[in-house]
């Protein structure tokens, strides 16, 4: 019989927690990759298969769309929602769009500067992966972003935490916490071995099994006091696309992780208590499934929907047609919109942009959403809603 060391308890291969001077335990992840490697058995590789298909058929539904890259601007703000509302924030897609768009309601959720954040720091990510690797500078980077005057903002935005941290319900200590990440001291360690093993070419395994390995990883090693989940989510969308495994950000795999709140963290626990890295893998894949075949249907719905506003239009709005047409497209990036913005994007006069934004409301694509004589605003609603759901 083995006895436990004081400074050596339940070791396994995901690593081992170790009793720190003031008595708590800390968990001290082992290098990546898991040693014993990752056992790929049947299900995994069919469950493998299964993500890789449905990522395929989604980045190929997406290059279909007529301009790609406006509709990524949903799907940004979707996963952005969903991230958050696992954190606690209680922000709607509207909520987002309306705040984005100047709209002012009293009722609003005092959080939705989080979501706002989270959009702007995946922007700021994807656009910084075109210069620069995903690395630790750029992961504080994206969590300076996220905590940027909002509720956490006094936890060190951008700085990798020099306090230890814990998980657990409110009111928890170290000494009754879930979950206790590594001491202050081995933080930088741990990232270091993490962006060593995500640019590693010579760690021979499948690039989902990698992208989930890394995302449990850095929930484990929990570098920041705060917003460390959120940053976690986004390290999957930044390593998807680095890889080119997808060419846009419209993998909003928060919607799986939400459904299943509880299953993820016990999953994520499971790995730190008992190595089990197989658990959590399948856990893993069958979610990027799931979500990817839900973000193509996302997809046709945008183009049925579309093809549908394009025929009313050109049906029902006679000479008009051909600004109207130029609004509904600018509706797909902006879908909250007030007159003087289509009356900027066709040229026009303000009574000619009034009298086309009021056959779009009868028409019964944009609904006033102000209630205000003047500055109104319109909803595009049947798009919203498409994303609105979860």
């Amino acid at each position: 019989m083995n006895e436990k060391s004081p400074k050596n308890l339940e070791a396994n291969r995901a690593g081992q927690y170790v009793a720190q001077p003031t008595g708590y335990r800390a968990f001290i992840p082992a290098k990546l990759p898991p040693d014993p490697p990752i056992e790929i058995d049947h299900e995994m590789q069919a469950l493998l298969s299964k993500a890789d298909r449905a990522l395929g058929r989604l980045d190929g539904s997406i290059q279909t769309l007529p301009d790609p890259g406006l509709f990524v601007f949903m799907y940004v703000r979707k996963e952005a929602v969903l991230s958050s509302q696992i954190e606690g924030t209680q922000s709607s897609i509207n909520d987002l769009l309306e705040v984005e768009a100047d709209v002012f309601h009293r009722d609003r959720p005092r959080d939705v500067a989080e979501v706002l954040n989270y959009v702007k720091a995946m922007n700021h990510g994807l656009e910084r992966l075109e210069t620069i690797p995903l690395s630790v500078r750029l992961i504080r980077e994206i969590h300076g972003q996220i905590l940027a005057n909002v509720r956490g903002q006094f936890s060190q935005p951008g700085e990798i935490r020099t306090s230890q941290n814990w998980v657990g319900p409110q009111g928890s200590t170290l000494a009754d916490a879930t979950y206790v990440p590594p001491p202050p001291t081995e933080v930088p360690n741990a990232l270091g071995d993490l962006e060593k093993f995500l640019h590693d070419s010579a760690v021979q395994m499948p690039m989902l099994i990698k992208v989930g390995i890394a995302h449990a990883q850095f929930e484990t090693i929990h570098p920041f006091l705060d917003g460390n989940g959120r940053v976690g989510r986004l390290l999957i969308t930044f390593t998807l696309c680095q890889q080119e495994i997808l060419s846009r950000p419209v993998l909003y795999i928060s919607h799986f992780f939400k459904r299943h709140r509880s299953t993820y963290y016990d999953l994520l626990q499971g790995i730190r208590d008992g190595g089990n890295w197989e658990t959590w893998l399948k856990f893993f894949l069958q979610g990027v499934a799931e979500v990817s075949n839900e973000a193509t249907n996302t997809a046709r719905s945008i183009v049925d929907l579309r093809e549908s506003c394009r025929d009313l239009i050109t049906t029902e709005f006679g000479r008009a047609a051909g600004n109207g047409l130029k609004t509904l497209e600018m509706l797909f990036e902006r879908p909250i919109v007030q007159t003087n913005q289509v009356s900027q994007l066709l040229g026009v006069s303000w009574p000619t942009a009034n009298g086309l934004v009021d056959r779009f409301v009868e028409a019964e694509l944009l609904t006033e959403i102000t209630g205000q004589a003047r500055n109104r605003r319109y909803r595009f609603g049947p798009y919203i809603s498409i994303f609105a759901d979860g």
